[in-house]
């Protein structure tokens, strides 16, 4: 395909603004699918992960042809958790379209993903979404878009960006926000228009960056990346590149190349420079490095990726249950995974520890890990993680912590909870706007302040309430935070959760787990109110007696139980405590299963702190 008739495009926004349901439109649009073809909401969202959650959390590929033009579509995820997957594909495009939600305006990831556009000097097309929503703020939006372009010193030609007027809901664009067309052509016009052709030469040797990776059982590993000049056949000899080791090249032949065709990857015996192709033939390759011709091997420089805040401990499960609910359970397993995934992954790291059983691994937020997590758990593996923690660094010695930049959104009736949570955890106010008939709060807050926040934030906004957050680089240590307001029920023995000892239980808080579930002495089976933990025994059956009286033979009725997400597990979690992540259950542990030795341990720790 001649270069001049491809567009390579990236769909970039905050989370929730409708970026997968636009690529649906634009695919519906360009022909992909029949006309009596059933097509499900949000196509680009295959990984089950995805669809549960409603988020995108890789990005993902796909084309339509538009007059004559391929237009090369890659959907990117919103969450800031997985902006380490924005950085990387926007290599291999030459224009966004930046999707803002009618009311929402701009948020924080949308500043995020839009600066990092526009320092590759990307064109940008911005798409104000969701026209059709009744408290749709069209005018103020636009404004919000002009302004955080001007933050980000945008150019003059970037500065100059068309605004087009979209439902992706409805499948309608127009240029004119109080004249809706009937179908999605404005928008892919001023692509056409707007967005330049690859600038990639077609008479140097063949040299592509490798932007992404797939795995397929029967090719093996997929490299996928816009080739950046010449043209590559099935059957060539290549060189890798590797960018962390320039010195160190690897040669393979290319067994597959695969063009994209709407949803599908379409073999093809050849490739051309513009196109986002994939191409098989060695499992050596990783993200990051080029694949060029030996006659010119000189690599294509990468993004860098921003570094993570968070890091938590993986370790080989050691409870009395270990072994018992996954295939997969010993170091060597969960070492060559953690290790699988930073390959993949460029934004999490993985370090071994003194310990052969556990390992350090880093990432972007409390979501990046736990969808890590996830994954891992329905693979089958079995194993034990422990609670989120912030990276410190040290500078000139002054001890720095990562800030996070907090938009809040919430009914008025809400506000002064929502200040006096954010005063406990070190919050500073930097802006507070009125959004219609809502209050819109912007925070400066460290990252350790907002373990846990999310579902007390639900809580307190009785579920109104919408908050995200992004990186906002490191501040020195603003002090100690005690958020944790609440001890744990801990079963003393091990054995099957009774209703009678259930009963008891209930009493000295909310319980976690009901009736015929298999504990262990030192597992976590309930939540105190008050900050103090206490071992209760829900294995204690009722003793049986020829006694009988008028309300002895009651039936007991219990308190329906507080059934946690594996999000909420973590944010739970104490210094003191691990999550038990299996196939079948989670469970929450103290690290210390003994009652005897952890109480001393308390004691001591305790003792200290006193003086």
């Amino acid at each position: 395909m001649e270069e001049n008739k491809i567009r390579n495009i990236a769909i970039i926004a905050h989370v929730d603004h409708g970026k997968t349901t636009l690529v649906n439109a634009l695919l519906k649009e360009g022909g992909v699918f029949r006309e009596n073809q059933a097509v499900q909401d949000r196509v680009m969202d295959s990984n089950a992960l995805e669809r549960e959650r409603g988020i995108t959390i890789f990005s993902k590929n796909a084309s339509l042809m538009y007059n004559g033009v391929k237009i090369n579509v890659v959907d990117t995820p919103g969450h800031a958790d997985f902006g380490g997957e924005v950085e990387r594909v926007l290599k291999m495009v030459d224009g966004v379209l930046l999707v803002v939600d009618s009311f929402e305006g701009t948020m924080p990831q949308t500043r995020f993903v839009l600066e990092k556009a526009l320092a590759l000097g990307h064109k940008v097309i911005v798409v104000v979404n969701k026209i059709d929503r009744k408290d749709a703020r069209v005018k103020e939006v636009v404004d919000e878009v002009l302004d955080l372009l001007m933050d980000l010193d945008a150019n003059e030609e970037q500065l100059d960006s068309p605004f087009v007027y979209a439902s992706a809901r409805a499948g309608i664009s127009s240029l004119d926000p109080d004249n809706m067309g009937e179908d999605m052509k404005p928008l892919l016009d001023t692509i056409l228009s707007h967005i330049p052709a690859p600038s990639s030469p077609l008479d140097k040797s063949f040299k592509m960056l490798v932007s992404s990776c797939e795995a397929n059982d029967y090719l093996g590993k997929l490299s996928v990346g816009k080739v950046d000049q010449g043209t590559v056949k099935v059957n060539e000899t290549l060189t890798i590149v590797n960018f962390h080791n320039q010195e160190k090249h690897k040669t393979f032949k290319i067994t597959n190349i695969f063009e994209f065709q709407g949803l599908k990857k379409v073999p093809v015996t050849e490739a051309v420079a513009g196109d986002i192709v994939c191409i098989s033939g060695s499992d050596d390759v990783t993200i990051g490095d080029t694949v060029a011709n030996a006659e010119d091997i000189t690599p294509i420089p990468f993004v860098k990726i921003s570094e993570p805040s968070i890091e938590m401990e993986f370790s080989v499960n050691d409870s009395p249950f270990a072994g018992t609910e996954g295939k997969f359970f010993t170091s060597r397993h969960l070492r060559d995974r953690l290790f699988k995934e930073a390959v993949k992954d460029l934004s999490l790291k993985v370090y071994e520890t003194d310990s052969a059983d556990k390992f350090r691994v880093l990432g972007r937020g409390e979501m990046h890990i736990s969808i890590l997590v996830e994954n891992m758990r329905r693979e089958g593996y079995e194993f034990q993680v422990s609670m989120p923690k912030v990276i410190f660094k040290e500078e000139n010695g002054v001890t720095l912590e990562p800030i996070d930049n907090l938009t809040i959104d919430v009914p008025e009736t809400c506000v002064s909870t929502i200040m006096g949570a954010m005063g406990v955890r070190k919050g500073e106010l930097l802006n507070m706007s009125p959004k219609g008939s809502r209050i819109r709060m912007e925070f400066k807050i460290p990252s350790r302040g907002l373990f846990g926040y999310k579902s007390e934030f639900l809580t307190q906004t009785n579920g109104e309430g919408i908050m995200s957050s992004i990186s906002a680089g490191y501040e020195p240590y603003k002090g100690a935070i005690n958020t944790r307001n609440y001890g744990a029920l801990i079963a003393h023995e091990t054995g099957e959760s009774i209703v009678y000892g259930l009963f008891n239980a209930q009493e000295r808080g909310r319980l976690l787990i009901g009736a015929g579930v298999k504990v262990y002495g030192g597992m976590v089976v309930g939540i105190n109110p008050k900050a103090e933990d206490i071992v209760v025994n829900v294995c204690k059956k009722k003793q049986l007696t020829n006694i009988r009286s008028s309300s002895s033979d009651e039936a007991l009725r219990l308190i329906p139980i507080k059934q946690l997400t594996l999000e909420e597990n973590l944010e739970f979690l104490g210094e003191d405590e691990l999550l038990e992540v299996t196939p079948e259950n989670l469970r929450i542990r103290k690290k210390i299963l003994d009652h005897t030795i952890r109480g001393r341990e308390t004691y001591r720790k305790k003792h200290e702190n006193d003086k």
